[in-house]
């Protein structure tokens, strides 16, 4: 079909073939940029991508700077554009014929917009086994109530819904009614080898800053005010009037971007904040710098504190969402309340006044992500749930078994 592209194949890159037995996962994902559910995306296609599982990636807008990673594997991507609520429902469509012609077993929607046309369009194609996802604490704009009852009644239509943290799982059983039986909590995984690699040139400082400055990083978007961008400049103020060459480099973009350059130069902080922008080399990056920092008034699982942690920065983060599930306050990490700049900047000093601490804190904290927050376990945790013995409903109501020895063989 003329949407789907294979990626050309890098000789350098290690590429798993499917046996003729492999069980075909079409995975989920709205785009290729650099979010979380992204990046979790990819890296499971890769993970699960081999003798057992055959993946395909289905998108909806063909583009980021982590389809390369997809094409490198080997894996393909295809694309269904969504433009306009009519082409929704034709490409809604398109989805179904496609899933059902392809004989996918396990269709895995891995964020809210692939969940509203992917359930569907696997529900339709009468797919043995679809699983649902949420990766956030549903309270930013698009969750409107109705929207909200929406979602519910699209994700009735899984057969799981995993999730990233606890906190999630509790909040769609108190607050959207769903069974806690059909939840199940895969953390998100980290290629920690990434953050332990040291830079070719580890004395090159971040350009344009000098070496004697203590970097402070901020992994986050720019796009809304949840990641809690004004808390931080609130925090700086009293930061830097103590700590002379802490700076803050913040790593990530959005449209929120100029807003936040103003506060900092409202605030007379111009020469303690940089912003980089996008990146893809945040690994080296943070290798750079002295400690990391989350902001955020809600979270689900932040990618970025395990980032923090793999990289071997010890922590400072608001004590949101799963927030806790990855860090125990002062033995991996320091948790302040969110919405809560003073604390926030209390808890930054002592990491910047306390060289033994920050040490200690970062060593526990890699050690904690290294060993619970890996791929290994994620695919482990994806495979169980591809395998257990369950019913699924169909278009037509009825329920079939799912059983993977069965299914492999047709």
């Amino acid at each position: 079909m003329d949407t789907k592209h294979f990626g050309n194949q890098d000789s350098s890159s290690k590429q798993k073939c499917p046996s003729q037995s492999a069980i075909k996962v079409l995975l989920l994902v709205d785009s290729f940029q650099l979010g979380g559910s992204e990046k979790q995306t990819v890296e499971m296609a890769r993970h699960l991508h081999g003798h057992e599982y055959e993946v395909t990636v289905g998108c909806f807008q063909a583009r980021g700077p982590l389809k390369d990673a997809v094409h490198k594997a080997g894996i393909p991507i295809v694309e269904f554009p969504i433009h306009g609520f009519a082409n929704r429902i034709y490409q809604l469509l398109r989805l179904a014929g496609f899933i059902r012609r392809e004989r996918f077993k396990i269709v895995q929607s891995n964020e809210l917009y692939s969940n509203l046309i992917g359930v569907p369009a696997a529900w339709l194609a009468r797919t043995p086994v679809i699983i649902s996802s949420r990766r956030d604490l549903s309270n930013w704009s698009w969750y409107t109530p109705r929207r909200r009852k929406l979602l519910r009644r699209i994700q009735d239509l899984s057969t799981l819904i995993i999730v990233n943290c606890e906190a999630i799982r509790k909040d769609l059983v108190a607050n959207d009614g769903f069974s806690p039986d059909i939840i199940r909590v895969v953390y998100n995984g980290l290629d920690a080898d990434r953050f332990l690699q040291a830079p070719a040139d580890p004395s090159r400082p971040i350009p344009g800053l000098p070496e004697n400055k203590k970097l402070i990083a901020v992994v986050a978007n720019m796009n809304m005010p949840i990641k809690g961008h004004t808390d931080l400049v609130e925090a700086a103020r009293a930061v830097c009037s103590v700590h002379k060459l802490a700076n803050f480099v913040l790593i990530g973009d959005g449209k929120r971007r100029a807003d936040i350059e103003r506060l900092v130069k409202i605030a007379g902080l111009q020469d303690h904040f940089t912003f980089l922008g996008h990146r893809t080399d945040v690994p080296q990056l943070l290798f750079r710098c002295d400690m990391g920092v989350l902001a955020s008034t809600t979270e689900g699982l932040p990618n970025a504190v395990l980032e923090y942690m793999a990289a071997g920065l010890p922590v400072v983060a608001t004590r949101v969402g799963g927030v806790p599930e990855i860090i125990e306050h002062e033995v991996s990490g320091l948790l302040v309340p969110p919405n809560a700049p003073d604390a926030l900047a209390a808890a930054l000093m002592r990491l910047l006044s306390d060289d033994q601490l920050a040490a200690r804190l970062a060593r526990a904290g890699r050690e904690r992500v290294i060993n619970k927050f890996n791929f290994a376990q994620v695919t482990a945790s994806l495979k169980e749930l591809y395998t257990l013995p369950r019913s699924s409903r169909h278009a037509d109501g009825s329920r079939t078994n799912w059983n993977p020895e069965a299914v492999s063989r047709q």
